[in-house]
């Protein structure tokens, strides 16, 4: 029974996961339209890790989608 317990959470915590990303997608874009004032090399850091999480998202792959959003994020100061 806890097996099926803890199955059963990790299968609802990845798909929160899996729903999550395009949140942080566009928490980054809404960011990014603000005109932020980052350096030249930063902001190439954050457009390509942007670049990176969506990729990772549609590739199912939403640990390394969230990695590559929150390093974006916390470059943009979110």
């Amino acid at each position: 029974m806890k097996f099926i317990l803890a199955a059963a959470a990790l299968a609802a915590s990845s798909l929160a996961m899996a729903h999550n990303c395009p949140n942080e997608m566009k928490a980054i874009d809404a960011k990014l339209s603000s005109n932020p004032t980052l350096s030249a090399a930063d902001m190439g850091k954050v457009k390509a890790l942007r670049a990176d999480g969506e990729k990772f998202h549609k590739a199912g792959k939403h640990d390394d989608s969230m990695k590559a959003l929150g390093d974006a994020k916390k470059l943009l100061g979110i």
